[in-house]
């Protein structure tokens, strides 16, 4: 007969090691807000897989107060999130035109022509640079979603399926591709490990070449409450000061800074070597740096107001469907996005209160969201049905959609958004 050992005598259990941050390698000690769990944003379902389970995962948002750089911590791998993706870019008018005014731009400002090389991390499906091949700017595309790299290929962009980091750099360049101008945009949030892809951007630009990269603003997320743009995609949330950081630890300056106002309020920075001497600082980047501090990027403060905003925004969404199902009113989605589906999920919207959605894409018509399981169809759907409400998903492209869907007015129905706070629109 044996007997336990008396609990004091036995060792206490070791305190989880917390999590270190992915800019600069201190502990996470601190929660940004935490939405509960999500499945993947962008795996949407199959027809024929409605009755098989998803896998949901935490989507807890994780600050470092040593960097200040807001961080999902890993919990998909990028192989199972990028590798048959469902998102094609130049399915937004909006967005294609922003591509092309950006390259006449960069053309513009750095003299691109045919004697320079362009090269587009997470390239898409080509939106891009269709633009500098139509000036004939010889381009390269990387893009580690085969589906996707497929329909550039069928443009006549070349284009590389794989993953990008310091090796595949280093290829690039033994291969005769090192970039005048290397560019990502809406790809460093999606990086798990930045060291790495920014030590490729380093290595990829020639000495005297640039980088820029757009991703969401960290303010504009706070400030205006853009809290479904968090999903496990998004590995990193950047302020501006946060984000010079990681990029100086791989040696590289951020000589220039724009404000823009995609995806509700993006920066995009331009990037070089350091000590190349080209290029002066520009004053913006020290005047957006004093502005973000002045409203509190570097305290703990400023973050821990975000949650409770969160949580009313959830109530608000959910009072207008009640009150709408309850009046007897048909409510609809516009859009597939993947920050719909953080809103959804996070709110428990599904079909008891969202009839379907829509979208302009056919990779994703005749699917279902992940985890609500709210059928997409085309937009002629909204056509056919005539609801009261149709719900924006995507309220970054609010007046786009606006303007293709006017002829939901005609017969008085409405327009809704929920990002900041739930409004029906005029």
């Amino acid at each position: 007969m044996t007997s336990e050992a008396p609990a004091a005598a036995r060792p206490a259990p070791s305190p989880p090691r917390p999590l270190a941050c992915r800019g600069c390698g201190a502990p996470l000690e601190h929660l940004f807000v935490d939405l509960g769990s999500s499945p993947l944003a962008n795996s949407y379902v199959e027809p024929e897989r409605l009755g098989e389970p998803e896998p949901f995962y935490p989507l807890a948002v994780r600050l470092c107060t040593s960097c200040w750089l807001c961080q999902l911590p890993e919990a998909a791998s990028p192989a199972e999130i990028f590798g048959d993706y469902a998102y094609f870019s130049s399915y937004s008018t909006s967005w294609l035109e922003h591509a092309r005014r950006y390259v006449e731009a960069m053309s513009a400002r750095f003299g691109l022509g045919p004697g320079h090389q362009v090269v587009e991390i997470a390239s898409n499906d080509g939106y891009l640079l269709r633009w500098f091949r139509e000036r004939g700017v010889p381009v390269l595309g990387v893009e580690p979603a085969a589906n996707v790299a497929a329909a550039a290929r069928e443009l006549g962009i070349p284009t590389e399926v794989r993953f990008f980091g310091l090796a595949t750099a280093r290829d690039l360049v033994a291969r005769g591709l090192a970039a005048d101008l290397a560019l990502g945009n809406n790809v460093l949030a999606h990086v798990p490990d930045l060291a790495d892809f920014v030590a490729g951007v380093a290595a990829l630009i020639k000495p005297s070449g640039l980088a820029t990269f757009e991703f969401p603003h960290l303010v504009r997320l706070v400030e205006d409450n853009q809290f479904d743009t968090i999903y496990h995609e998004h590995f990193s949330y950047f302020s501006l000061v946060a984000v010079e950081r990681v990029f100086a630890r791989q040696g590289l300056e951020l000589f220039d800074v724009e404000e823009l106002p995609t995806h509700g309020g993006s920066l995009r920075v331009y990037v070089q070597r350091r000590g190349a001497g080209g290029r002066p600082v520009a004053a913006r980047v020290g005047e957006l740096a004093a502005r973000e501090r002045a409203l509190g990027v570097e305290t703990l403060a400023w973050y821990q107001a975000f949650a409770e905003r969160v949580r009313e925004t959830k109530r608000g969404l959910l009072e207008f469907l009640i009150d709408a199902r309850r009046a007897g009113k048909v409510v609809v989605g516009y859009g597939a996005p993947a920050k719909g589906n953080t809103l959804l999920n996070f709110c428990g919207v599904r079909t008891d209160f969202l009839d379907f959605t829509v979208d302009r894409s056919p990779h994703k018509q005749g699917r279902y969201l992940p985890g609500t399981r709210i059928p997409i169809r085309a937009p002629e759907a909204i056509l056919e049905t005539k609801p009261d409400y149709v719900l924006i998903l995507p309220w970054n492209l609010r007046d786009e959609i606006v303007e293709q869907m006017a002829a939901v007015r005609a017969w008085g129905g409405r327009f809704v958004v929920a990002i900041p706070r739930v409004e029906v629109l005029p």
